[in-house]
């Protein structure tokens, strides 16, 4: 799809059939492909500035640090906002997360908001317990809300970190989404104006994500399902072959996006432009620019990635675009 035709035939139904992908490949290379929504996850809940000084963690770093991604090309901005007292900490005040992005709307008029929901529960993996769901930033009513729909246990070696450790230590934690709680965290998601952004795992979260959207327990708010796969390093196959799994088992009206942690992250992400997916980019997922080079800024992320989907010839989506695309109305303010 040219940039001067009508955008139309963005949703992956419309082109992961082979012969229809060919007929596009060879009319026009990936400029026949919908312009690709680049997002940008500026922060994240785990990692901070012990990993890369430059990743934002307060209030103002994260709102200058969203401002530079927009103006690089980013439509879109994934954000957790972290504990005033302890920016090495997550937050889950959902005043917090207003107040993020009430500030990010005044410097980005257009730029699609996306706060972490999560919405499942942890696990103690020790004493393998459950704790409450966490669906608390739902209400601060962002445009977008990430579930994470998946069950799976981590053990992460973390560098020392202030706040928490002057040693190196070890995160161990577990995750899990229950068929109700899904479901609640929908219906809460409805309640606040708040658009579902599946995040899946693994190939078996499909199963999960398409038993939600057949049974009906998913509005996407007027516009199709908006899901993001993660590519974290050994849980899954960042084999090229691996990306045509993916597109025939989405869901049917759905637009797909890829997540790639690590050293991955480059490779992985042109071969999702490559097979007409979308991308995010961001010190969430990967603090490094090129081997062993520490990125500046998430700015510098979103640059590289629009000069790999400049060299390869696919179009990447305005905030305009990437808004009908996802059926979203006009940017959403916050008092």
């Amino acid at each position: 799809m040219s940039g001067k035709q009508e955008l139309k035939n963005y949703l992956l139904d419309d082109y992961k059939d082979t012969i229809e992908y060919c007929n596009r490949m060879w009319k026009g290379g990936l400029s026949e492909f919908p312009p690709a929504i680049v997002t940008c996850a500026i922060t994240g809940g785990n990692a901070g500035k012990e990993i890369n000084p430059n990743l934002p963690e307060t209030v103002e770093e994260q709102v200058e640090s969203t401002y530079e991604a927009y103006k690089a090309g980013a439509v879109m901005v994934h954000i957790h906002a972290r504990e005033k007292d302890n920016p090495a900490k997550m937050s889950f005040n959902p005043e917090l997360y207003k107040e993020i992005n009430k500030k990010v709307r005044e410097k980005c008029p257009d730029i699609i908001v996306n706060n972490t929901n999560i919405c499942g529960r942890e696990i103690d993996p020790k004493a393998m317990k459950l704790g409450e769901p966490m669906t608390s930033i739902t209400e601060a009513g962002a445009e977008i809300g990430s579930v994470d729909i998946s069950n799976y246990f981590a053990h992460l070696k973390m560098p020392p970190r202030p706040g928490v450790s002057d040693v190196p230590w070890v995160l161990e934690r577990g995750y899990c989404i229950s068929q109700s709680d899904a479901m609640d965290a929908v219906n809460k998601m409805k309640k606040y104006g708040v658009k579902p952004e599946f995040e899946c795992f693994a190939l078996a979260d499909f199963h999960y994500l398409n038993w939600l959207v057949n049974n009906g327990y998913v509005d996407a708010l007027g516009g199709p399902h908006w899901i993001h796969f993660v590519f974290t390093t050994g849980s899954n196959w960042n084999a090229p072959e691996f990306m045509n799994v993916l597109k025939n088992i989405t869901p049917r009206n759905s637009v797909l996006g890829i997540i790639a942690a690590g050293a991955q992250q480059w490779p992985v992400l042109t071969m999702a432009l490559i097979h007409g997916l979308h991308v995010r980019v961001g010190m969430e997922d990967n603090v490094y620019i090129e081997r062993g080079k520490k990125a500046d800024s998430n700015a510098q992320m979103v640059e590289k990635i629009r000069r790999i989907a400049a060299d390869i010839g696919r179009p990447l989506a305005t905030c305009a675009q990437a808004r009908k695309m996802l059926g979203l109305g006009e940017p959403k303010k916050w008092k």
